[in-house]
């Protein structure tokens, strides 16, 4: 183990994949209930925030993972030092953003509880509850990127998520 951080990265990995199977167990739900003649007011909503809060809290567990899209198309073609100062100047960008993101969605969440918005359906969600999970989220994925770039820089290796699964050493 990498990390003191890898248990909250798979605990946020597990929240993820129980909303996403909310998201499931909600539209096969509301299809059923379609057939039936039932049908509920405000479902679609709370399917797009399970989805939405599923997506957010498996960023971190997916980054570890090397599950996250890389375009290498420009990093393959180079090796040793060259490709480790593009990968360092990749993880420092990734954590800046991430971590601007996490701020400002921590800032909206703060935001919608203060002035409580409500979402526009019949059921008028209190927003900063579905807001949450991607304020989350967004902080769990600041974390691994700034893990993986402290690790760069300490090790002078690849990362595992850059590395394909195994720390490369550079010459």
């Amino acid at each position: 183990m990498r990390s003191l951080l890898d248990p909250f990265y798979r605990l946020l990995g597990a929240l993820g994949a129980l909303f996403i199977l909310a998201t499931l167990i909600i539209e096969v739900g509301n299809i059923v209930g379609r057939q039936l003649g039932y049908s509920m007011a405000g479902v679609d909503a709370y399917a797009g925030y399970t989805l939405a809060a599923g997506s957010f809290l498996a960023l971190a567990v997916a980054l570890r993972h090397g599950d996250h899209i890389r375009v290498t198309l420009i990093i393959q073609r180079f090796t040793g030092r060259p490709r480790w100062w593009i990968e360092v100047f990749c993880l420092a960008v990734a954590t800046f953003l991430s971590g601007y993101f996490a701020w400002f969605a921590a800032k909206l969440v703060w935001g919608s509880y203060v002035y409580h918005d409500v979402s526009q359906n019949v059921d008028a969600t209190p927003l900063w509850i579905p807001q949450l999970s991607m304020a989350i989220g967004l902080g769990g994925l600041f974390l691994a990127f700034l893990e993986e770039l402290i690790y760069a820089l300490r090790t002078r290796q690849l990362p595992p998520s850059a590395a394909g699964g195994e720390p490369t050493q550079i010459e």
